[in-house]
């Protein structure tokens, strides 16, 4: 979802921001930490790790309650690889975007007969304002915190993005913000007190769209090639659809064109090889 890679984009882009928000002591020093961690079965889209000079945070965004693997599990599998590759101390914190009164985004923990593990929640309509109208880094979260008027809220947040002096800067802030904001309000209204000008300006924004589509694309592509799999040779084995799977949009719809000539697995196989050799 756009949302949740928009929210990766700023904890990674102000990652100092992101930390002072959430961590109880100032960082001395931080970096965005890649790791290898976003390993099937786990979607890694909208996780970022922070590390400072002692310390792990793991955020996690989170549009909706609802997810393949369950959030809680979610949260000790990543704390057990951290744990194992690292041996630092770990804060993980889940935020949910957008308000919703399912239990999960008021769970705090994992919990089964064997083990307990603990992780923080940040619901974003509970938040105060004030925090995020005073800083640009978080200024594009500002439009889902707390208030009893959201459009004067929404009328706030653009008044704090004219603001902002250097013009790149501007256009991304509120490009981000544009996008966050469709969570809670009507785009016309958003474009009333954000200029459209400015949103389409932004090479960010533009790049935001761009891979959102690429995503709906590849998702079509492979819902398609997976219902010929199955018309053409029942059910598939698992070592099939895992291939197939990590195809990019280009190898997906040449799948889709061979599987008009393909009548057998040993030939899908052959196809499939084929695939990493290119």
């Amino acid at each position: 979802m756009a949302f949740d890679n928009v929210c990766k984009i700023l904890a990674e882009k102000y990652p100092t921001d992101f930390a002072r928000w959430l961590l109880p002591d100032e960082p001395r020093k931080i970096e965005v930490l890649k790791t290898e961690l976003s390993i099937e079965p786990i979607r890694a889209d909208s996780v970022t790790f922070l590390q400072t000079e002692n310390r792990i945070l793991h955020l996690e965004f989170q549009t909706s309650a609802k997810s393949e693997t369950p959030i809680p599990l979610r949260m000790l599998d990543y704390f057990v690889r951290l744990v194992r590759q690292y041996d630092v101390p770990i804060t993980q914190v889940v935020i949910f975007l957008q308000e919703t009164s399912n239990e999960i985004a008021f769970t705090e923990e994992y919990v089964n007969e064997m083990t307990n593990h603990r992780y923080q929640v940040v619901r974003m309509w509970e938040q105060d304002s004030t925090l995020f109208l005073d800083n640009p880094a978080l200024l594009p979260l500002a439009p889902l915190t707390q208030t009893y008027s959201p459009q004067g809220l929404l009328s706030q947040v653009a008044q704090s993005i004219a603001k902002i002096s250097d013009r790149d800067t501007r256009q991304n802030i509120a490009a981000y913000t544009e996008i966050l904001a469709g969570l809670r309000f009507e785009k016309d209204f958003i474009r009333q007190l954000l200029s459209e000008d400015i949103m389409q300006e932004s090479v960010i924004y533009q790049d935001i769209l761009q891979k959102g589509e690429q995503q709906g694309e590849q998702k079509e592509a492979l819902r398609f090639c997976m219902f010929l799999l199955n018309e053409r040779f029942g059910e598939i084995d698992s070592s099939i659809i895992e291939r197939v799977q990590v195809l990019n949009l280009e190898k997906l719809e040449a799948l889709g064109r061979a599987l008009l000539r393909i009548s057998s697995i040993a030939d899908l196989f052959s196809w499939l090889d084929q695939q990493k050799s290119n």
